[in-house]
């Protein structure tokens, strides 16, 4: 089913958000205040994802998108990916499997082919096997670019149909994404307060929550203490509050 773009229609607003998408901010700190290297705190990191996609599952969310490696932290020290790549290996290999077993659907989008083809099949493994789960789909956004995403999705309908004008619709079917609908939730662990590139389309309607947590700190608490936050929170997709009022059901109005 298309998921439709919340500039062009309204969607429907839950108590638990369908979609969250994180980005995972803070390894590297939380490995220096404890006299650690920081990939130390990457390994701890992954403690902090398992802790989250279960969560998650739990609460009913159906969509998790995490942003785990940017078109741009290929500038970070050579030592640094490299760990990185090969804890996206190991993860690959150790945690696939039990996201199968608790019926959860494995996606990971960006541009893959910088990756090493051991990643690269073991990614397709995944997606293959968890494809029929329907529990909650867990994203993972590596060598992502939200700028990239948006070309890639231009140039296909270019490549589609060269005489069509490229309409919203048209773009965002053919994004990475278009099998999940937008973000309900974005959040930034690590006390910055930017997006970094992530889901630039996608994030147009989506509500923010910014955290100081480091993301190994980072728990069901945690998660918790901001999906409270997006439950307070109004959202009007352009209208007014008196709009919102006069579309709730008769009994809650009355």
């Amino acid at each position: 089913m298309r998921k439709m773009s919340t500039t062009t229609a309204i969607p429907e607003v839950a108590a638990v958000p369908r979609h969250v998408a994180i980005i995972m901010d803070g390894n590297g700190r939380w490995a220096k205040q404890r006299f650690l290297p920081r990939v130390g705190g990457h390994r701890r990191g992954v403690e902090s994802v398992r802790e989250t996609v279960k969560t998650c599952a739990e609460m009913g969310c159906e969509y998790l998108t995490l942003f785990a490696f940017s078109s741009e932290n290929w500038r970070r020290p050579a030592e640094e990916v490299s760990f990185l790549m090969q804890l996206f290996l190991r993860s690959l290999q150790q945690e696939v499997g039990k996201l199968h077993e608790n019926g959860i659907r494995f996606k990971v989008v960006g541009d893959l082919a910088r990756f090493d083809p051991r990643i690269r099949e073991l990614i397709a493994r995944g997606e293959e096997l968890t494809a029929a789960n329907s529990r909650l789909t867990l994203t993972v956004a590596a060598n992502y670019g939200g700028r990239w995403d948006i070309l890639q999705a231009a140039d296909r309908c270019r490549a589609e149909d060269p005489d069509a004008p490229i309409t919203e619709e048209r773009l965002a079917a053919r994004l990475s994404m278009a099998y999940a609908p937008e973000p309900d939730l974005f959040i930034r662990t690590g006390g910055e307060q930017r997006v970094s590139n992530f889901l630039l389309w996608q994030l147009a309607y989506t509500e923010f929550y910014f955290t100081d947590a480091l993301w190994p700190d980072f728990g069901a608490q945690a998660l918790g203490e901001a999906i409270a936050s997006y439950q307070r929170r109004e959202r009007r997709f352009g209208r007014t509050s008196e709009q919102l009022d006069a579309t709730q059901p008769a009994e809650q109005a009355g």
